[in-house]
């Protein structure tokens, strides 16, 4: 699914072109979606465009074409964007049936690659969901849905997470302090970072020394899963 910032960002544009016959301004935009910076604006019309909502026409100021839309806002595409659905708590509604947890435990489980995850400075996830991967089903807790990434970036080097390397994450929204996890910042940046909280600040470590700590309230960051496994190809 898209990000709510790139769903909300996208219904702004839709409905001020229905209205008024042209798109928003950047600032507009920005003010709309309480950003602090046009920046942010522009990542997120990059990221639609990549995922063939919009396009942007060449030499032309502020004309931005809406493609399609999501079924959400009334269009009948199928959106993309990598937003995995949180759950709260860790346990699924219904548990697997005791036989089939045995199974998993010896048989392998094809799992999505559902994108690419920073481990560096914040980047859009990309889906990719046509790729899988195959994941020992020991690796898996039982508990709720678990997808995969692929690591872009260096900065979790230290904890033994490569570029290039396949973290498995389980979806949940309850972490430890000290857990890997899968956060979203600011609505729109999807990182891998070591998890800290003192009080209302969170801290995304790095295991890496070239990379800073990020401290950000913790209204600005969505924690959307936790590692559970990795897997790397030689």
């Amino acid at each position: 699914m898209l990000t709510k910032k790139q769903l909300q960002l996208l219904e702004f544009i839709n409905t001020r072109m229905n209205r008024d016959g042209v798109p928003p301004s950047f600032d507009e935009m920005k003010e709309a979606l309480d950003l602090r910076s046009k920046s942010g604006i522009h990542r997120l019309i990059t990221a639609l465009e990549e995922r063939g909502f919009i396009r942007r026409l060449a030499h032309r100021a502020r004309a931005i074409e809406i493609v399609k839309l999501p079924e959400s806002l009334g269009g009948n595409a199928t959106h993309g964007g990598f937003s995995p659905r949180v759950i709260e708590g860790d346990r699924p509604s219904s548990p697997p049936p005791a036989r089939a947890m045995e199974v998993a435990t010896i048989e392998a489980v094809n799992l999505q690659i559902m994108g690419k995850i920073a481990a560096g400075v914040p980047i859009e996830a990309i889906e990719d969901a046509t790729n899988q991967v195959a994941v020992p089903g020991s690796m898996l807790s039982g508990r709720g849905n678990h997808y995969a990434l692929e690591v872009k970036g260096e900065s979790m080097i230290e904890a033994g997470i490569n570029h290039g390397d396949i973290v498995v994450i389980r979806e949940t929204s309850s972490v430890s302090d000290g857990d890997i996890v899968v956060a979203m910042v600011e609505g729109y940046e999807t990182t891998l970072k070591r998890y800290r909280r003192t009080g209302g600040m969170v801290a995304l470590e790095a295991a890496n020394p070239a990379f800073e700590t990020r401290i950000l309230p913790a209204e600005n960051v969505e924690v959307q899963g936790k590692l559970v496994g990795l897997i790397r190809s030689y």
